[in-house]
C-alpha cells in the first residue's frame, strides 16, 4: 500500500466528513432550537427517510459496480473504463427518471402508505431530491474506484457546506419542513454539478476509448445485483425504522428518533473515512496474491477503530442526559434513552464501515448481501414488535440487536477470506474495554459538577485526556505514527 497516498486520501475524507459533521451539527442545533418544532423536525426526518428508501430504486448498486470495474480496468485496460462509466450512468439515469415520475404523481399516496398524511407536501420534492442526491453519490463512489478520494471529499464537502445555507434559507423563505427539503435539493444539486463536472473533465475525458469487451455492460449490471440487495437491506436498517416510528408512534417520536440517529452519525467520521479510503487496497492486494498483507492491514484497522469507538460509546452513554438538554433544549429530553441505545450502535457501525466496502472489493458482495438481507428483515419485524410498546427506544433496540448479528457474520466472512489472528484481536478487545472502564469511572465521577454547557465540555475533554493517556501508556496508541499520517 502507498502510505503517502493513503494518508492524503484519509486526511481528505476525514476533513470532508468533519466539515459535514460541523455543518450538520450547526444545522441540527438551529433547526431544533430556533426554526422547527419537534413535530416539524420529525416530519423532516420521516421525509428524508422516505427519500432514502426510494433512493435505492434510483441507485440499483450501479455506482459501486462501476467503481469495482474502474479499479479492475484502470491499470489493466484503461480503454474499457469509459464503457464502464457510460453503462453504469445510463442505467442510473433511467432508474432516476422512473423514481422522479413516481414521486411527482404519487406523493399523496406514498404519504398515506407511510401513515403520515402530513408528509405529502414534503414528498412532492422527493423526485428532485433523489435525482440530485443519487448523481452526487455516483461521482463520490466512482472517485473511490479511481482511488482519488480527494475528489470524493471535495464533492461531499460542497454538499455539506451549502446544506447549512440552503436549508436555513429554505425554512425562512419557503417555511417549515417543506422549506428545509427545498434546501436539501439545492445543496445536493450543487454537489452534483461539482462531482460530475470533475468526473467528466479530469477522468472520463482522459481515457482513450477502446473496443468494448463482449458482455461488459452485462457484467456491470450483474455485479450490481448483489450490491442492490445489500443496499436494500442497508436502506431498511437506515431509514425504515424512522418511517415506522413516525407511522406508529407519531411525528414527535420520529423527531426524537431522527435526532438520536443524527447524533450517532456525528461520530462515524473517522471509521467512515478510513473504510472508504482503504477498501480499494484490499482488492488490489487480493489481485496481487498478497492476502497476508491484507489480513494484517484489516487487523490494524480493526484494532484502531475499536480503540476509538468503544470508549467513545461509553462516554456518550454517560453524558447523553446533560448533553441533549443543554444542546438541543429540554423539549428533546425524551430522546436521551434513544441516544444511549444508539451509542452501542456506533461501535457496531464503525466495524461495518471498515468491513462492508472491503468485502465488496474482495469479491464477497454476495455473502454480505445475504447477511444484510436476513438481518434487515429481522430488524423490520423487531421494529413492528417493539415500537408499539417502547416507541423510539424499541426501534433503537431492534437496530442494535440485528446489527450485532450482521457484524458478526461480516467478520466471519473476512476471516474466511483473509485468515485473521483471532487471539490477537480478542486480547486487544480486552485491553480496550479496560481503558473504556477506567475512563468511564472518571467521567461518571465528574458529572456531578456539570451545571451548564461549559462544564459539560470540560468533562468531555477530561474523559478524552484520560483515554489518550491510557491508550498511549498501554502502547495501543502510537501518537507519533498518528501524527505522521496527518503531517
Amino acid at each position: 500500500m502507498d502510505v503517502k497516498s493513503f494518508a492524503q486520501g484519509f486526511k481528505a475524507m476525514l476533513g470532508a466528513r468533519t466539515v459535514h459533521i460541523a455543518a450538520n451539527g450547526v444545522l441540527v442545533v438551529i433547526l431544533t432550537r430556533f426554526l422547527l418544532t419537534p413535530t416539524e423536525y420529525g416530519l423532516l426526518g420521516s421525509a428524508l427517510a422516505v427519500f432514502g428508501v426510494a433512493g435505492l430504486f434510483a441507485d440499483l448498486g450501479t455506482s459501486k459496480s462501476a467503481a469495482r470495474y474502474v479499479t479492475e480496468y484502470r491499470e489493466r485496460d484503461p480503454g474499457q473504463v469509459p464503457h464502464v462509466l457510460r453503462s453504469a450512468l445510463r442505467y442510473r439515469l433511467v432508474a432516476i427518471a422512473l423514481v422522479f415520475v413516481a414521486f411527482t404523481v404519487f406523493a399523496g399516496t406514498i404519504a398515506r402508505i407511510a401513515n403520515q398524511p402530513k408528509l405529502a407536501p414534503l414528498l412532492v420534492f422527493g423526485g428532485a431530491y433523489i435525482a440530485v442526491y443519487s448523481l452526487s453519490t455516483f461521482a463520490v463512489v466512482v472517485f473511490q474506484g479511481y482511488n482519488r478520494v480527494l475528489w470524493s471529499a471535495i464533492t461531499r464537502a460542497t454538499g455539506s457546506v451549502s446544506l447549512v445555507v440552503f436549508v436555513i434559507l429554505g425554512v425562512v423563505f419557503v417555511g417549515g419542513a417543506v422549506g428545509a427539503v427545498v434546501g436539501y435539493v439545492l445543496s445536493y444539486a450543487l454537489a452534483t454539478v461539482v462531482g460530475l463536472g470533475v468526473l467528466y473533465r479530469r477522468f472520463y475525458s482522459t481515457h482513450a476509448v477502446g473496443q468494448r469487451e463482449d458482455g461488459l455492460n452485462r457484467r456491470v449490471l450483474r455485479y450490481s445485483i448483489p450490491l442492490t440487495a445489500t443496499q436494500g437491506a442497508n436502506v431498511l436498517d437506515k431509514y425504515i425504522d424512522t418511517i415506522l416510528v413516525g407511522g406508529i408512534a407519531g411525528a414527535t417520536a420520529a423527531g426524537y428518533y431522527h435526532l438520536a440517529k443524527t447524533i450517532s452519525a456525528f461520530v462515524e467520521a473517522p471509521a467512515s473515512s478510513l473504510g472508504f479510503t482503504i477498501s480499494p487496497t484490499y482488492g488490489e492486494q487480493k489481485a496481487g496474491n498478497e492476502r497476508e498483507s491484507a489480513a494484517r492491514l484489516y487487523e490494524t484497522t480493526f484494532q484502531h477503530v475499536l480503540l476509538l469507538y468503544v470508549p467513545a460509546a461509553a462516554g456518550l452513554i454517560l453524558v447523553a442526559d446533560p448533553a441533549v438538554t443543554q444542546v438541543f433544549g429540554s423539549g428533546y429530553a425524551e430522546a436521551i434513552p434513544v441516544v444511549q441505545v444508539f451509542a452501542v450502535y456506533t461501535v457496531l457501525q464503525a466495524i461495518t464501515l471498515i468491513t462492508s466496502d472491503a468485502l465488496d472489493y474482495l469479491g464477497r458482495a454476495r455473502e454480505r448481501a445475504i447477511a444484510k438481507g436476513g438481518t434487515s428483515a429481522a430488524n423490520f419485524g423487531l421494529n413492528l414488535l417493539l415500537i408499539p410498546s417502547l416507541g423510539a427506544v424499541g426501534a433503537a433496540l431492534a437496530t442494535v440487536v440485528t446489527h450485532s448479528v450482521y457484524v458478526l457474520v461480516n467478520l466471519a466472512v473476512v476471516h474466511h477470506e483473509l485468515s485473521l489472528s483471532i487471539s490477537r484481536l480478542l486480547r486487544h478487545v480486552g485491553f480496550v474495554c479496560a481503558i473504556a472502564a477506567a475512563m468511564s469511572a472518571v467521567v461518571f465521577a465528574s458529572l456531578q459538577f456539570v451545571s451548564g454547557l461549559i462544564s459539560l465540555v470540560a468533562v468531555v475533554l477530561l474523559g478524552g485526556a484520560v483515554w489518550a493517556g491510557l491508550a498511549t501508556a498501554s502502547g495501543l496508541l502510537d501518537i507519533r505514527r498518528v501524527l505522521r499520517v496527518f503531517a
